[in-house]
């Protein structure tokens, strides 16, 4: 990815800040950064900056269960927050990053600090090499070393030229950031499928309404009489929930292919589980395949039978490989840590 031309600043160098990295802590240190000088800060401090890169990592962690690898210890951190201090998964980012922050909890300020041990002056390393901590740190205060920052004990201050570069280029440098983590991120999480969708909070799901009324209200006319999947419970028209079979925090999708009616009751309790294919997936393949029969014969151009095109290009539901598409997908998800559903 190109950066923006900068006459007075090396810009091979800040492109080179992400290789060889073994964590996540580069990426969100850098996009923590950003976040700040967009804000006009300069001086900024680092329990800030720490504080930042766990509020931008949490739904990645807390919504999406993406693994960060092994060494990684922001995972560990987020967890044992999200204890001490009573997060809900469903915080916005700026509460989170303005409670960490301000927090007094020692063992809150203790988590923060890990990263201090090394992620400030490693960053650095480009332009300062693989010194000692301590001479990085003497190192960035030399202004014709051109570092984008000087290293105190508790903040950091972005140089003039640095700062300008920063501010004037946030976009870009953020979509290399997001860009170079993304791939870091697929890189430890070869199957997940959609990576890119699972960095940022999710957006606002759109309704699944209109999934009802042109699809599955016309198969439970055309069949009668339909129960739930899961609780055996009557389906009526009119009075039932769309269903991800596989979790929505998983698949990071809507597709047709992957949504059954169900009972509303359920739905609530179901969440982010998963159901047990040994259980739930004959029902739940007889059922999508009597609705793609059913619409591909009163409505063959229902646009939602394109979602189906691309494990069955000829929109014939073939068992065998609906299973090759569920089963994997649901042990990926357990192994990233998505809880089976108790029954």
């Amino acid at each position: 990815m190109n950066l923006p031309y900068h006459p007075e600043i090396s810009i091979s160098k800040l492109s080179s800040v992400f290789k060889n990295t073994s964590a996540t802590y580069k990426f969100y240190w850098f996009w923590s950064i950003l976040e700040a000088v967009e804000d006009g800060q300069v001086k900024i401090d680092k329990k800030e900056i720490f504080s930042r890169m766990l509020a931008l990592a949490w739904y990645p962690v807390n919504y999406f269960h993406l693994s960060f690898g092994k060494q990684d210890l922001i995972q560990d951190a987020i967890h044992r927050v999200k204890e001490l201090e009573g997060f809900n998964i469903d915080d916005k980012r700026s509460t989170i990053m303005h409670r960490l922050n301000k927090s007094p909890n020692p063992e809150t300020i203790r988590l923060l600090n890990h990263f201090d041990r090394n992620v400030p002056h490693k960053f650095l390393s480009p332009w300062l090499g693989s010194e000692s901590k301590s001479n990085t740190y003497m190192g960035s205060l030399d202004t014709g070393n051109n570092a984008p920052y000087s290293l105190f004990k508790d903040h950091i201050v972005i140089s003039d030229e640095w700062f300008h570069y920063f501010y004037n280029n946030t976009a870009v440098l953020k979509a290399f950031c997001y860009w170079n983590l993304a791939l870091f991120l697929q890189s430890r999480n070869p199957n997940v499928p959609d990576i890119p969708n699972k960095i940022h909070r999710p957006i606002v799901r759109g309704s699944l309404s209109k999934h009802k009324t042109k699809f599955w209200d016309h198969v439970i006319d055309k069949l009668g009489d339909v129960n739930c999947i899961y609780t055996g419970n009557k389906i009526v028209k009119g009075n039932y929930a769309i269903e991800h079979f596989i979790p929505h925090q998983f698949v990071a999708h809507d597709l047709m292919w992957n949504l059954i009616p169900a009972d509303i009751t359920f739905n609530s309790i179901k969440s982010d589980k998963l159901p047990r294919f040994d259980i739930y997936f004959d029902l739940f393949y007889n059922f999508q395949k009597s609705g793609v029969e059913i619409i591909k014969q009163i409505a063959p151009k229902n646009p939602y039978l394109q979602d189906y095109l691309p494990i069955f290009p000829d929109l014939k539901i073939d068992k065998y490989k609906f299973v090759e598409h569920i089963k994997p997908m649901l042990t990926i998800a357990h192994n990233n840590g998505f809880q089976y559903l108790d029954r």
